[in-house]
């Protein structure tokens, strides 16, 4: 049949290719093929088998067919009940579609036989053999085809028949079948195999091995993993969302209705992904969840709108607080020019003051009259940079530093930020804090703040930063350099006096349940409490006495004994007790050998007295008082002063020899320092040796050099209100200190009188009881 053509009707095949030889079963149901096998079997029972191009195709046309295919013999029909027929085909040889006869209820074909044709008889052999190896080898990794068919593939000498019988065991794709079935040429359909079946044993080799790899790395996180995949989609289908699963899904939407630049929101995203793969119990989920939950509450682009509106910003500073001029006024003239440049960069505002001055309810003020958030942190005895960096994720417990935190509890990217106590900082084997402060209030560095636990730079440049401090001497250079000083002295009595009839007297009041008007402060009573009961620059230790007396008038109240109480400056020893503190009683008489200085201390101005004596000896020279060195030194510096002045002071030259000279400040427990107590040493040394009084109502201030110049000093502003306050009148003040009287209380400074020295003779002068 060669060259003779064949009428047949034709089986249009799914994703199957019968060659030569095979015998398979076969299950038709479409319409036009049942028929193609009807017609089939009431003539010879020869049918045209052949491919269609596309599986899916359920009428497929003549372009949609191959065009070779393999005449086959059906040996066997069963009609099943469901309608579909079960055939049993043998295929006999390849022939080709030649052209279509019908096409309307069954297809009908001519076909032409295709016979095969052969070419060398020893490469052919040698193709047999290679792919019979080849076989073997497919057989023993695939695991599928058992041995007796390798055995009856080895029988086989034909090698037409040969290379069908393995194509046919073969897993190949259908265009990799039909490309074998129309080889005609048997050395080529040889080869062809050949490549085909190395490449499926490289395959087969390859899943081998993927598969030991999966199977070996198959632990326990991976069994849980696939555990809660299962779960998930368990929950899915009963419509809950409880667990880390509806967790992450409730996490996603967060991400993408939050505020977060794009870089962030794909930081989060990628966090979230891990988080989803990870089981809920794990050490690592929890940081992830944590890190997320961070990058979700922190303000990224959320701001509150400014409104400066000065006049109402000074209105807000007079209502809270009461004097303090110049700091309200520099307060002013810094929002006037963020108003006008739109911008928060310039200088960090640093409120310098002993404690209970006001400074934190300033920032608070300060915050209030712009209409923006206000967060406060507290820096005293933070000593590890972490504190303001962060700690690394990898660290167990870790989180955020302060200024993270605090940017958190602000809710929006400008608020005003308070460092409280910025003096307080240390620094020890963890770190200098002082250092990362750095970063945080450079403008030109703090719009990419980072800080380790988020790991991303934040924007802290709208930020209104504002610190406090009480000594600026513990706060490092670099760190000072930032920051432009607002010094806020101690109250006079008189500021002390409204800032408690405006404030503390109401405040205390309603803390202590009392009702307005049953409790009054007679006028002479509160200057008594200022004077006798509390000595501080600030109000806080008035405040609390205030409490007192708040305390004690509830309980005359509820007791019944009265219904008002009025405080007078005779009921004040009454109801407190004797008075703690003498003020204004002066030295009845003037000392010999005894000379007040002026101090300043971290908690503001004080008094400091000093006495000496001599007595006979050998010029040993013994200082108590608790002083540190730099006292000591201008102590050293005062007594050799006068050992080189010996005659123009009228003092014995021997008297070095002849006494031991003994200097002492009074309140030993207390430690004393600073470089202002030279020239009332020196005073009190030429008194006790001349035995000339000092005056009574004489203070004074200044460090002394070896020459008896007169060094200037600083914080006179809070000396001066400590004499004010222990009723001295006449102050002695080194000549370069005069410029800084004007910064004193006009009320305080027309009731002192003030006398600017260069050198110690003018001094002794001023302050010694004239011969």
């Amino acid at each position: 049949m060669s060259n003779e053509l064949k009428q047949l009707p034709l089986l249009p095949l799914r994703g199957i290719i019968i060659y030569p030889t095979m015998v398979l079963h076969l299950d038709v149901g479409r319409e036009k093929s049942v028929s193609s096998l009807e017609q089939a079997m009431l003539e010879d029972q020869m049918i045209f088998l052949a491919a269609q191009k596309q599986v899916s195709t359920d009428d497929p046309g003549q372009e949609e067919i191959f065009r070779i295919g393999t005449v086959a013999l059906v040996k066997q029909m069963i009609k099943l009940p469901n309608g579909i027929i079960r055939v049993l085909v043998e295929g006999l040889h390849r022939a080709e579609i030649v052209r279509y006869t019908e096409e309307e209820d069954a297809f009908v074909v001519e076909a032409r036989r295709i016979e095969d044709t052969h070419g060398d008889a020893v490469e052919e052999e040698a193709y047999m053999r290679l792919l019979l190896t080849h076989f073997s080898q497919y057989i023993q990794y695939s695991k599928k085809i058992s041995e007796e068919t390798l055995a009856t593939v080895s029988d086989i000498d034909d090698p037409s028949r040969f290379a069908d019988m393995i194509a046919s065991h073969l897993p190949l794709k259908l265009k990799d079948k039909q490309e074998i079935i129309e080889r005609s040429n048997v050395s080529d359909r040889l080869q062809y195999l050949l490549e085909l079946i190395s490449d499926e044993k490289k395959v087969l080799k390859l899943e081998k091995s993927i598969g030991k790899r999966v199977k070996t790395s198959m632990d326990k996180t991976q069994k849980e993993y696939y555990l809660r995949e299962q779960l998930k989609a368990i929950q899915q289908e009963l419509g809950e969302s409880d667990g880390s699963i509806g967790e992450a899904g409730q996490l996603k939407k967060k991400i993408e209705e939050s505020d977060m630049p794009d870089r962030i929101r794909e930081i989060a995203t990628k966090e979230l992904s891990r988080f989803e793969k990870m089981p809920s119990n794990s050490a690592e989920s929890s940081v992830i969840r944590n890190y997320i939950d961070w990058l979700l509450s922190l303000p990224w682009t959320k701001k509150s709108k400014d409104r400066i509106d000065i006049e109402k910003a000074k209105q807000v500073l007079d209502k809270d607080h009461y004097g303090l001029e110049k700091v309200k006024e520099r307060i002013l003239e810094y929002l006037a020019v963020q108003k006008l440049t739109n911008t928060i960069k310039g200088p960090i505002l640093c409120l310098v003051g002993p404690p209970g001055v006001g400074k934190t309810s300033l920032a608070r003020s300060i915050a209030s009259a712009v209409q923006r958030n206000f967060v406060r942190i507290s820096l005293g005895g933070v000593r590890d940079e972490a504190e303001i960096r962060g700690h690394r994720r990898t660290y167990i417990g870790a989180m955020p530093g302060r200024i993270i935190q605090g940017m958190k509890r602000a809710g929006t990217i400008n608020p005003v930020f308070l460092l409280d106590e910025i003096d307080k900082m240390s620094n020890d084997f963890r770190g200098d804090p002082s250092s990362a402060m750095l970063e945080v209030l450079d403008p030109e560095q703090n719009s990419t703040f980072s800080d380790h636990f988020i790991e991303e730079t934040y924007n802290l440049s709208q930020v209104l930063f504002i610190a406090t401090a009480n000594d600026v001497s513990s706060i490092p250079g670099p760190l000072l350099d930032r920051m432009e000083l607002i010094s806020i002295a101690g109250y006079t009595e008189v500021e002390k006096k409204h800032i408690a009839l405006r404030h503390l007297i109401d405040k205390q009041i309603e803390a202590n349940g009392l009702k307005k008007g049953s409790l009054q402060i007679r006028e002479a009573a509160l200057l008594k409490l200022i004077r006798n009961y509390t000595r501080e620059a600030g109000v806080r230790g008035l405040e609390r006495q205030i409490a007192n007396l708040c305390r004690k008038a509830a309980k005359l109240i509820v007791s019944g004994e009265k219904k008002r109480v009025i405080v007078t400056e005779k009921s004040l020893e009454d109801l407190l007790g004797k008075t703690i503190y003498r003020f204004g009683k002066i030295e009845e008489e003037d000392q010999v050998g005894a000379a007040t200085g002026l101090a300043y201390t971290s908690v503001g101005g004080d008094t400091l007295s000093i006495e000496v004596t001599h007595y006979p000896g050998k010029g040993e020279l013994t200082l108590t008082g608790k002083l540190g060195d730099v006292m000591k030194e201008s102590a050293q510096a005062a007594f050799s002063y006068i050992r080189s002045r010996v005659d123009d002071l009228k003092i014995d030259p021997e008297f070095y020899k002849k006494y031991d000279i003994h200097i002492h400040v009074p309140e030993g427990a207390t430690p004393k320092d600073g470089p202002s107590a030279g020239i009332t040493m020196a005073t009190a040394l030429v008194s006790a040796l001349t035995g000339r009084a000092v005056k009574k109502e004489v203070g004074m201030t200044g460090e002394i050099t070896l020459r008896g110049r007169v060094l200037p000093i600083g914080g006179l502003k809070e000396k001066s209100l400590s004499a004010h306050r222990a009723g001295i009148t006449t102050i002695i003040i080194p000549e370069e200190n005069e410029k800084d009287i004007e910064d004193i209380p006009e009320s305080i400074r027309n009731e002192l009188n003030f006398i600017t020295v260069t050198h110690l003779d003018e001094v002794l002068k001023h302050a010694l009881v004239e011969e």
